[in-house]
């Protein structure tokens, strides 16, 4: 079954001339279909620089979004529409436009996990890898509201020593599910393994761990790192990329049901049905799109990619 489903989806794909995007959360069988995997912005970056007509973006929506922003000629669709994220949907326009009225002199930094419409607000986006550098790249800011994630924030203010942080109170839920408690119980069962977390994840189970890295900086960090055991405090979807690119080395989720319901709502069948139907494109109106890619767009422009 498994092996006529990637048959249909192969074909379909050159029928359509579309490429398919998978993240690193997903379900190991449709990252084995992807044609790329990564982390959000990798995969927008991707999708730009794609010259398929069509985008199968397997991952949430807001990633989705942010990929027919910086491709606009482009046709995303998603396998599964129905694929949020709860941090994402924390903060809305009305609630960030106050924020700015009490704070007029602060700039906006977006972290990328967020719809378009906040982005089109922002005065530049950040990834959890190159969060800092945003921040530092602002020179004339002496006030940062940061949105949406308080763990990103709160991390990234540890590092940026020059500016006041203006919090907003969202958070993953997958991530604020890793408590100390259990990464001192997976470094006792594995006292030789290192220790890589999410920079979403609570201060205080950043402070146990060796590294704080993105999804894409834990790959990079293992492939180089002379350990041989890790434990990975992030959605354990992370764990199957990870094993495959370093296959000699061991991985142990910090916590096994830090799972995150949206990515594993996506699936092979509906690949293939998204691929069938093209009734699933994800579509920003032009205003919200024009605005949000100015802050994309500062942040690509500071930090190369």
């Amino acid at each position: 079954m498994a092996e006529s489903l990637v048959a249909k989806i192969q074909k379909l794909k050159k029928e359509r001339n579309a490429v398919i995007l998978a993240h690193n959360y997903q379900l190991p069988e449709v990252q084995d279909i992807a044609d790329y995997t990564g982390d959000s912005l990798g995969l927008s970056i991707e999708a730009s620089k794609t010259r398929a007509e069509v985008i199968v973006f397997c991952g949430v929506n807001f990633m989705a979004e942010t990929a027919a922003i910086i491709s606009p000629g482009k046709k995303v669709i998603v396998p599964e529409i129905n694929a949020g994220c709860p941090m994402a949907d924390m903060i809305n326009v009305e609630k960030l436009k106050e924020l700015k009225n009490k704070h007029p002199k602060a700039k906006v930094v977006c972290y990328v996990n967020s719809g378009a419409d906040i982005k089109a607000e922002s005065d530049i986006c950040c990834t959890s890898a190159n969060a800092a550098e945003m921040v530092d790249s602002l020179k004339d800011a002496k006030e940062i509201i940061f949105v949406p994630d308080k763990f990103l924030g709160h991390y990234i203010s540890t590092r940026v020593k020059d500016k006041k942080f203006i919090l907003w109170q969202g958070f993953c839920p997958t991530h604020a599910k890793i408590l100390p408690e259990h990464i001192k119980a997976a470094k006792e069962e594995h006292p030789d393994a290192e220790v890589l977390v999410h920079p979403e994840c609570r201060p205080e189970t950043i402070a146990l761990a060796d590294q704080a890295l993105s999804t894409g900086g834990m790959l990079k960090y293992v492939k180089k790192s002379g350990g041989k055991e890790f434990i990975v405090g992030t959605e354990v979807g992370m764990l199957y990329p990870l094993q495959k690119e370093s296959p000699v080395k061991r991985f142990y989720p910090a916590l096994e049901q830090a799972i995150c319901p949206n990515m594993k709502m996506t699936n092979m069948e509906k690949v293939l049905w998204s691929l069938e139907d093209m009734k699933t494109e994800v579509q920003v109106p032009k205003e919200i799109a024009d605005r949000a890619r100015l802050a994309i767009d500062r942040m690509l422009s500071v930090s190369g990619r």
